[in-house]
């Protein structure tokens, strides 16, 4: 029988004698290494090629093959925001912020894997800059009509679409470039290293100074992600090969707003290139994923990443929605006032509906649900789900609406997203939703109105998780807390490319050179810069310091000193937000870190049941596999988790000095029904990059305690820094 060819990825022990082997020479050595697309030569052993499956299961049997999996692909997944994480007060820069300390991250390297760049964007000028890092090995592709120009402050851009190619169809040629076409990318890395630009704002709203969390950085954009195939955009044997490069390069910082269900270390592209990255001293942050509210769905979980979930800003885009009643509803968006002053007619979608159409469907404005004779000169009320918020927009003004209500659903919670509609519009919280469709169901007239919107700050409370934010805990392992930390990710203004709309849809033909988007592809570059202004000030910390000065100087309490909160304003956990909600000015100041080395990291793969071949590739070099391996739990992880608690379990930590001499004493916060001894629980550091063990004994206090996960937090001080971890534990 006959099989097609499909693209696989070989992750190897030795390349090239793999190549020459008989194994891999199929039918012919021509023919084998003909199929091949991409070779991971310089960092990465391994190789991409076109294979049928028979073949790539006749490779695994090969001693030197670690893993071979399918090419798998990937979703893509501010003005203000510097103000709120208090690198800025009201636009000045104190001289204690780390912006001040850390020279705007001067000369520091950030890199993105997106949809590439728009190179004429203000946030990429390099205006005030120097020469070009010596260190830097990149270049610009700029070999096409649409290419990408270098500059001092956009040092380069590179594309890789073979992988894309081998799973879906031939790129239109004129799009074949590091040229972003959608915005995502440009977005996303502005954010991260973005120049000042004075005046940005979205059609007038948010108005101020953009600028990244690293603006003096040089930037480096390498574009995987392209058109959309059944639901993916970004493939792993192009992500690997942009790794592959980014390492060869010289980046510092590489920030990937990507991402796809959790897998197996050894069968994730993502998980593969992170790992070579980070053993070459380069920092990898990775967005958590979009798949929330629901437990365990979040991605990118490997321990040498740092994992970033999403929450808010203390800033709204207000656009209130007012009834004939006297009700009143705070509602947010980015969109054009209506035609009057007056009251307009109300209607829900359900009673809009198309003579052939499903109640429910027409309730989400979905193409073809909705009647124009019934909603013409009138305002929709639209409910939250199923389809993109803009398109239910579309839909409405297709069908003669003059404005629309976004009324969220129950799982959208509070989470209200300022998106540019193409009508007047403005979206409302699950319970406003509910009131405003009540009084539409009461009356035979229901009349209401839209404001105009505007930008208003000090919203409280402030932050809260993003409802669509993924959350732990993480299936992969659960030893492992996942998110690392959460950023700013909600209605987040940053550069964007003008080849594309503001919506991302081919109706709309407007061009702006900012816009909002949210995500915690917008969470993730926030936390790139900040590692960023850290490795400018700190050039000589490992990935792992960096994470750890992250994670554990975060706060976990909003901006009315309570305790953060979830879209449906219940009290959040470390599985949505980890070490709590980032702090750039505390960070840079850490006091002590929980430190990792890249033999850590080969130590913890054995922990988990990888073997010695499986494990060389990872090494490169010699490494044998402690004897026996050691306990997962004892990981020097920045968080405590124990899924499995049986009577009682003592885990070890070390934590390093990174500051001035001092004495450091430990406060605990049980988790409910846990009692939790810490050993000693006084350390004295007498010199820099000094490093002192502690154990931890959790014990449950009665038989049935922490059935379910039950969270608290140990924190070391000396009475100037405050080192918190979350404790996150469950019964067996």
């Amino acid at each position: 029988m006959w099989f097609p060819k499909v693209s696989w990825i070989v992750f190897t022990c030795t390349l090239f004698s793999l190549l020459y082997s008989p194994a891999f020479a199929i039918k012919s050595t021509d023919k084998a290494r003909d199929s091949i697309f991409y070779s991971y030569e310089r960092h990465i052993n391994g190789f991409a090629a076109m294979l049928e499956e028979e073949e790539a299961a006749q490779i695994s049997r090969h001693p030197d093959v670690v893993s071979v999996f399918l090419n798998k692909g990937r979703k893509l997944h501010t003005t203000h925001s510097w103000d709120f994480m208090l690198l800025e007060k009201n636009g000045i820069v104190h001289h204690s912020s780390a912006w001040n300390k850390a020279r705007f991250g001067q000369d520091t390297i950030i890199a993105n894997l997106d949809t590439g760049v728009w190179p004429e964007s203000q946030s990429f000028s390099d205006h005030g800059f120097g020469p070009v890092p010596s260190r830097w090995k990149g270049i610009c592709d700029n070999d096409t009509t649409a290419g990408v120009p270098c500059n001092r402050k956009l040092i380069g851009a590179r594309y890789f679409y073979k992988g894309y190619e081998a799973y879906a169809k031939k790129l239109n040629f004129s799009h074949n470039s590091a040229r972003d076409y959608d915005g995502h990318g440009t977005h996303t890395l502005s954010t991260a290293g973005g120049n000042f630009v004075p005046g940005a704002s979205v059609y007038g709203s948010g108005n101020g100074t953009a600028k990244g969390g690293s603006p003096m950085a040089r930037v480096a954009s390498y574009k995987v992600c392209w058109p959309p195939i059944n639901g993916s955009e970004c493939f792993d044997a192009d992500i690997l090969k942009a790794f592959d490069m980014a390492i060869h390069d010289g980046v510092d910082v590489l920030s990937v707003s990507l991402g796809g269900d959790p897998s197996d270390y050894f069968d994730d592209g993502m998980s593969i290139g992170a790992f070579h990255a980070v053993k070459h001293g380069i920092v990898v942050v990775c967005s958590a994923g979009n798949s929330g509210p629901t437990p365990g769905t979040v991605s990118n979980v490997s321990p040498w990443m740092i994992t970033v979930g999403a929450s808010t800003l203390d800033r709204e885009f207000q656009a209130f929605v007012e009834l004939r009643n006297g009700e009143r509803f705070k509602g947010t968006s980015l969109s054009k006032p209506l035609p009057e002053d007056k009251f307009y007619p109300l209607i829900t979608g359900e009673q809009a509906k198309a003579a052939d159409a499903s109640a429910a469907e027409a309730f989400l404005c979905k193409e073809g649900t909705l009647d124009p004779e019934k909603v013409k000169g009138k305002i929709l009320a639209c409910l939250r789900g199923d389809t993109a918020r803009v398109d239910k927009g579309r839909q409405a003004a297709l069908a003669g609406a003059v404005g629309m209500i976004l009324c969220n659903d129950k799982a959208s919670g509070n989470e209200i997203i300022a998106d540019p509609h193409l009508l007047p519009a403005s979206q409302i919280t699950y319970k406003d939703g509910a009131a405003v469709i009540a009084y539409i169901n009461s009356t035979d007239d229901p009349l209401g109105f839209i404001t105009v919107p505007s930008a208003k700050l000090g919203t409280k409370p402030a932050p809260f998780m993003a409802a669509f934010s993924s959350q732990g805990p993480n299936t992969i392992t659960a030893e492992i807390l996942k998110p690392d930390i959460t950023a700013p990710g909600v209605n987040i203004i940053a550069a964007y490319s003008e080849a594309t709309s503001p919506t991302g849809l081919n109706f709309d033909n407007r061009r702006v050179p900012f816009n909002t988007d949210s995500g915690t592809s917008m969470s993730c570059p926030h936390v790139s810069g900040v590692a960023g202004l850290l490795k400018t000030l700190h050039p000589d910390w490992s990935p792992a310091a960096i994470r750890s000065a992250i994670t554990t100087t975060a706060r976990t309490r909003d901006n009315t000193v309570n305790p953060m909160l979830n879209a449906s304003l219940v009290k959040a956990t470390p599985f949505s937000y980890g070490g709590g909600h980032i702090r750039p000015n505390r960070a840079m100041d850490p006091g002590l870190v929980y430190d990792l080395s890249t033999n850590d990291y080969l130590d913890f793969l054995c922990s988990v049941g990888y073997n010695q071949t499986m494990i060389e590739p990872f090494s490169g070099g010699t490494y044998e596999c402690p004897s026996p391996a050691n306990n997962i739990l004892d990981f020097n992880y920045p968080s405590i988790t124990v899924p499995k608690l049986s009577g009682s379990v003592t885990v070890t930590r070390k934590l390093k000095n990174v500051g001035s001499p001092g004495t450091y004493a430990a406060r605990v916060r049980e988790p409910l029904g846990i009692s939790v001894s810490v050993e000693p629980n006084i350390l004295k550091y007498e010199k820099y990059g000094e490093e002192k063990s502690f154990k931890v004994t959790l014990k449950a206090k009665w038989p049935c305690a922490a059935k379910n996960y039950t969270f608290g937090g140990l924190t070391w001080t000396d009475g100037k820094h405050y080192v918190r971890s979350p404790i996150v534990v469950a019964a067996s």
